[in-house]
């Protein structure tokens, strides 16, 4: 994940945004443990809950692992209920300025295991549910300087430590003022790190780390832009909508599904069984390579994801956060996290004054999304200001 904060005048000019561009400077969110995982060859299944055992015992191990969303029974969580009423949400965290978390002792939670729909499960969703009680871990790489001060909008970028290259191209293109990891935080301070593991469930983790550290440590900031590590992004873009939703409350823009339906194919990356999530539909929710809100928003969010169970899905877990807010996220075309046309083909998806009027274009390989960055910044002279998809 990226931070990016910047200050901010009332009526900015071009020249004016650039000025706050060039001190952007960009956080990435991530725990490094995945790459050990993969170096030892050792079984998920195995890893984590040895990690976890281990936590208990000191902190020779502290990078050793890290595990995800864990369990609770089959019963309605606070996203199948009805959200008519008034949800009840505590303040109780809100004020905290610290990073409070210091150990990650955590056993599975074992009440359950007996019944006949968890014994149906694959083993990948029994591991989430037998740990999905274990809310927040230590952190290992922590910046509270990136909210020092008074911050117009911070640019968070979620990664994992294997993708060095697609952090250090967002450095050179659109995060440029901002490598072997602690190396790499040396060179920028801009990396966050928690001591969990890295892996597809747990990208709901680092969503609900992320809102508790921002609710510590940057009381300053207004807004707050959150995408994935392979996006082209336009800064300049963004200034120009937040002027214009400058008295929008809660907001929260994206590239939004709205009655997207529970896939229940075992072969499809986003599969989920039907004990685990009941209901036809999902609540509007923004893709996740890339979303803007406001700082308020996000701190409720924090609150919100508090009073839920974990869902091993972070996109779809951060719609049912704005479900108990009774928030519904604003669709906006210029956010576009399947690219810019679903034909993957299409010379459209290579036309640099298409990307010109983006905000967000996801998918984009580290080499292209340098080529579309020269491409845009060029003396790029387009007939008008392209219609938006």
């Amino acid at each position: 994940m990226a931070l990016i904060p910047t200050t901010r005048k009332k009526m900015m000019t071009t020249r004016d945004k650039w000025r706050v561009y060039k001190r952007v400077c960009v956080m990435f969110f991530l725990a490094v443990v995945m790459l050990m995982v993969v170096q030892r060859g050792v079984p998920f299944q195995i890893e984590r809950q040895s990690r976890m055992e281990a936590s208990s015992k000191g902190g020779e191990d502290r990078a050793h692992q890290q595990n995800k969303g864990k369990p609770k029974q089959a019963e309605p969580t606070a996203a199948d209920t009805d959200t008519t009423e008034e949800p009840s949400i505590t303040q109780k965290r809100a004020g905290s300025r610290t990073w409070d978390v210091s150990s990650a002792n955590c056993n599975a939670n074992l009440n359950f295991t007996n019944q006949d729909w968890f014994s149906g499960l694959e083993k990948n969703f029994k591991q989430f549910l037998l740990y999905r009680h274990c809310r927040f871990f230590p952190m290992l790489m922590n910046h509270p300087e990136k909210c020092s001060g008074e911050t117009y909008l911070l640019m968070v970028i979620k990664s994992i430590a294997t993708q060095h290259d697609r952090r250090e191209v967002i450095r050179k293109t659109w995060g440029k003022e901002q490598k072997l990891l602690e190396y790499e935080d040396y060179i920028y301070r801009d990396i966050l790190q928690w001591d969990f593991q890295d892996s597809f469930f747990n990208l709901t983790l680092k969503e609900t780390h992320f809102l508790k550290w921002f609710s510590a440590y940057c009381a300053d900031v207004r807004y707050v832009f959150k995408g994935d590590d392979d996006v082209f992004v336009s800064v300049e873009n963004i200034f120009e909508y937040l002027e214009a939703s400058a008295q929008v409350k809660n907001l929260f823009v994206g590239d939004v599904l709205f009655k997207a339906k529970p896939i229940r194919r075992k072969e499809n990356k986003y599969y989920i069984p039907q004990p685990l999530y009941n209901k036809t539909h999902y609540p509007p929710y923004a893709g996740g390579g890339g979303f803007l809100m406001d700082a308020p928003l996000a701190r409720k969010l924090y609150r919100a994801s508090d009073s839920l169970e974990l869902y091993p899905i972070d996109d779809v877990f951060l719609g049912m956060c704005l479900e108990v807010l009774q928030v519904t996220p604003i669709n906006h075309n210029a956010f576009k996290t399947f690219g810019l046309v679903k034909n993957k083909k299409s010379k459209l998806n290579q036309e640099p004054c298409f990307f010109k009027s983006m905000i967000v274009v996801h998918k984009l390989l580290p080499p292209d999304l340098m080529h579309m960055w020269n491409l845009v910044n060029s003396n790029l002279i387009c007939s008008q200001k392209m219609e938006i998809l």
